[in-house]
């Protein structure tokens, strides 16, 4: 049914055929590279960007569908109206386009209608009864009748476009849904016109109407994912931002050196750092610990919780302030280990983590340690470095039942000590967790460490030397957070 806006203005003739072919044809290429892009980037959708980016690429390939649909009908000509027949069928049974049919539903069919004011007759296209669900042998809803089919909420909208259009001449363009006969409901875009008489008062009404059920369907898919997608970000943001602060809460809040005991000679210049991740991201449990013990011993720890976010962060402090605890209660380095282990065991989420637990006795330079599938402590002396000799010890919350040796050694004048989590270096040397250490890159980290011997020599301080290992590892551009710890017994 051709567009008009009055009764003495011819129609425009629609382009002509091969145009239109060639349009189809681009269509049907785009919509093959955009599905292409789709497929390749489709995943197990657990993640709500990718869940966001999917439904981008649904609602494209729902537009170029309907491009192409439009297209079609275009070359096609107008769907007649089938005549009545002893035989009809259900609107359900009606034929439709190619394409419609697997999609599922009456995808964007284009349908038109006219009604005449004067005579009070309607007059549909064939494919307006395939978008409502009516038996094309039905005459045609006039206006009075047209809100019958359209849902409670929405029949006041249509009235008042209907209203504009008729009585100020105002061309028609909402969205209203209709209820089939079949049951289903239908969103139905609306665009029409007043056709006027020769004394220009409204002699009719044309419109034309379309099925956007799906494409309203695809929009509604990108703006939910979107929203979670907003939401999912708003979340990591706070967890990060919570993760920090506890954090930065519960290791030690000196920076710099610090030398212990506080009363007293002075036996140890300490200096740690925490060295981030590199996107930063991923906060999670490593820690570093130096605290003065009741008697006049030092605890020096380093350990990390898998993981990270929040949860681990708060599995961390957990570990640490329970290590903190019992150390200030006399226990060694073994036992703490035990308890941590059983700890570690009885929480409601269950999680691994590696740790190294140091007592340092100054009056007589005895450094009593333990770990738990944790690289061991490098011992640097006279220009040269080692690694000390490690006592059984599994990771914390593998097992219930994990024993923990302790071992001894005896510190000199000058010794320094260098304690720190798997995330400094790659290739995990000394941790279970590590497959990379049996293929060489733990001993070329731990030939690096070693090599840093001559400089830690010609060293003034503690801090100098962690410096010197941040220079030579990075400060960032690691994959894993990280911590270092490093201990020179005063001379």
């Amino acid at each position: 049914m051709p567009s008009h806006l009055s009764a003495d203005r011819p129609a425009a003739q629609p382009p002509g055929r091969g145009s239109v072919e060639a349009l189809i044809t681009q269509t049907r290429r785009l919509k093959g590279d955009v599905d292409a892009v789709r497929r390749d980037a489709q995943s197990d959708g657990s993640d709500p960007e990718e869940r966001w980016q999917r439904a981008l690429y649904d609602l494209a390939l729902h537009q170029l569908d309907d491009l192409d649909q439009h297209l079609a009908q275009l070359r096609d000509g107008p769907l007649p109206v089938a005549p009545a027949t002893a035989e009809a069928l259900p609107a359900a049974a009606v034929p439709v386009a190619s394409g419609e049919a697997d999609r599922g539903s009456l995808l964007s069919r284009v349908g038109s209608a006219e009604w005449n004011l004067l005579t009070d007759e309607a007059s549909w296209s064939g494919e307006l009864y395939q978008i409502l669900g009516l038996v094309p042998d039905t005459p045609a809803l006039t206006l009075d009748e047209l809100p019958s089919l359209v849902l409670d909420d929405d029949r006041a909208r249509l009235t008042a476009m209907v209203t504009d259009c008729l009585v100020d001449a105002k061309p028609i363009d909402g969205e209203f849904r209709v209820v089939r006969p079949d049951g289903l409901l239908r969103t139905v875009h609306m665009m029409g016109e007043p056709v006027l008489d020769a004394d220009g008062s409204t002699a009719s009404m044309w419109a034309v109407l379309r099925d956007v059920s799906e494409l309203r369907r695809s929009q509604r898919t990108v703006r939910e994912t979107r929203d979670s997608l907003q939401r999912h970000r708003h979340q990591a943001r706070t967890e990060h931002r919570l993760a920090v602060e506890l954090q930065e809460a519960v290791l030690p809040p000196w920076r710099g050196s610090l030398r212990l005991p506080r009363r007293g000679p002075q036996t140890l210049d300490l200096a740690a750092r925490h060295l981030p991740s590199e996107t930063g991201a991923l906060i999670g449990g490593d820690w570093y610990d130096a605290i003065e013990l009741s008697d006049g011993d030092t605890l020096l720890s380093v350990g990390d919780l898998t993981g990270h976010g929040v949860t681990v962060t708060s599995g961390m402090a957990m570990l640490l302030g329970a290590l903190r605890g019992m150390a200030m209660a006399g226990t060694q380095p073994g036992q703490l280990m035990v308890w941590l282990n059983q700890l570690l065991d009885a929480t409601v989420q269950p999680a691994l983590g590696s740790a190294v637990c140091c007592r340092y006795r100054p009056a007589t330079r005895t450094l009593v340690w333990a770990q738990a599938g944790h690289p061991a402590p490098l011992l640097f002396r006279d220009g040269t470095g080692c690694v000390l000799s490690a006592p059984d010890g599994v990771l914390l919350g593998a097992t219930s039942a994990a024993g923990y040796g302790q071992a001894e050694v005896t510190l000199e004048p000058g010794d320094l000590l260098l304690l720190h989590t798997d995330g400094l270096v790659p290739g995990r040397w000394g941790s279970p967790r590590s497959s990379e250490a049996e293929s060489g890159g733990g001993a070329d980290s731990l030939d690096r460490l070693l090599g840093l011997a001559p400089r830690f020599g010609t060293a003034g301080t503690a801090q100098d030397c962690v410096r010197a290992v941040v220079e030579e590892f990075g400060e960032s551009g690691r994959e894993d957070e990280a911590c270092v710890l490093i201990a020179k017994v005063s001379e």
